[in-house]
């Protein structure tokens, strides 16, 4: 099991726990019948029903093993974060020769880069980490490396 800290924020620790809590105890009641009736059909080496029903209970008893991990590994991302630096929980606004961009950094549990929140893992976030309003921060990715100057942190 993976014992690594995963950073969330109070709404992405409800939500995980809303997901376990729907798997734990709607989904894996539903799998469980779908198993039950397509073994009614009788013989289960050639019943897709029942083989699509315990693959299905394979991916749920997964997700509800990720989700435990990752509520018991939880640390709470401190929503009174300072705003001198960089750090998890901050929005950072940075300029390249592309324009302005915000960015918040979060867990890579909740990470959503179309939605503006990029994990502190992912070469962007790493590298904003630590800096401070004004510093230009390098960031070396598979499409080349460029250069951000962070023109805000909140």
């Amino acid at each position: 099991m993976n014992n690594k800290p995963s950073y969330l924020s109070k709404e992405g620790l409800s939500k995980l726990r809303d997901e376990l809590e729907e798997m734990v105890n709607v989904r894996r009641s539903e799998v469980a019948a779908r198993i039950h009736d397509a073994k009614e059909h009788g013989d289960l080496s050639e019943n897709a029903e029942y083989e699509d029903a315990k693959n299905e209970q394979a991916f749920v008893e997964g997700r509800i093993q990720s989700l435990e991990s990752l509520i018991k590994n939880a640390i709470l991302i401190d929503e009174h974060h300072s705003t001198e630096h960089v750090q998890i929980g901050s929005t950072v606004v940075v300029e390249s020769d592309d324009g302005k961009e915000t960015y918040t950094i979060v867990g890579s549990a909740e990470a959503a880069p179309r939605d503006g929140k990029i994990s502190n893992e992912s070469p962007v976030g790493r590298a904003l980490l630590g800096h401070k309003k004004g510093e230009k921060v390098s960031v070396s990715v598979p499409a080349g490396s460029f250069t951000y100057r962070i023109v805000g942190i909140s």
